[in-house]
C-alpha cells in the first residue's frame, strides 16, 4: 500500500535488516535488505511485520535499532505477529493492541500493561498502531495513507491495488 500511495510518490519504501545478507520470509521467500541498521536513512513510518518476527527479539542490536528508531518515527506499525515484538520491547506498555487471531493469548501475556482486542481489524494509538493478521495489515496501511495523505489518496490506493476498501466500517 506504502509504494502505491499517491501514484508511488507518497512515501520512499525500502527494506532494512540486521545485515545484507537475504532474509527468509516465512520459510521459503528471500527477502535482500536495501539497507541495513547501520545505513539506512532514519525512517518515519516502520513496519514490522509478522510470521518470523521472533528473530528479531533475538537480536539485540535490532531490539536496539527499533527501540531508537521508533523514539523519532510518526509511526510504528506492527502486522500480524509482529505486535509481540512491539511487547517484547515494551512498545506497547500502557496502550491498545491487536494482533493475529491465533496469537492473541501470547499478546496478552507478552504485554500484561496493555489491552488487547479480539476481532479488531487493527487499533490506532496515534504513534502505534497494531493490525490482526496479513489483510488486517492492508486495512492498517490503507488507514495510514488515510491519517497522511487524506482519504482521497487512499481511496485512489486501494483502487490501484483493486483492494475492497470500506472505511467506514474498518473498526479503529
Amino acid at each position: 500500500m506504502f509504494s502505491a500511495a499517491g501514484g508511488g510518490k507518497a512515501f520512499q519504501v525500502y527494506t532494512v535488516a540486521e545485515r545484507s545478507e537475504s532474509v527468509v520470509s516465512q520459510g521459503f521467500l528471500r527477502v535482500i535488505p536495501e539497507y541495513t541498521i547501520t545505513n539506512c536513512p532514519r525512517p518515519d513510518i516502520i513496519v514490522v511485520p509478522g510470521g518470523g518476527a521472533a528473530g528479531v527479539l533475538q537480536s539485540p542490536s535490532m531490539v536496539t535499532w527499533l527501540l531508537d528508531v521508533a523514539q523519532t518515527a510518526e509511526i510504528v506499525l506492527s502486522v500480524c505477529t509482529g505486535s509481540l515484538v512491539l511487547a517484547n520491547t515494551g512498545l506497547l506498555d500502557g496502550l491498545e493492541a491487536t494482533t493475529w487471531y491465533g496469537a492473541v493469548a501470547r499478546l496478552r501475556q507478552a504485554a500484561p500493561n496493555t489491552i488487547v482486542h479480539e476481532n479488531r481489524r487493527y487499533v490506532d494509538n496515534g504513534k502505534i498502531v497494531t493490525s490482526a493478521g496479513v489483510s488486517a495489515g492492508i486495512d492498517a496501511a490503507l488507514h495510514i495513507v488515510w491519517r497522511l495523505c487524506g482519504p482521497e489518496v487512499a481511496a485512489e490506493t486501494a483502487r490501484y491495488m483493486e483492494y475492497c476498501y470500506h472505511p467506514e466500517a474498518s473498526p479503529a
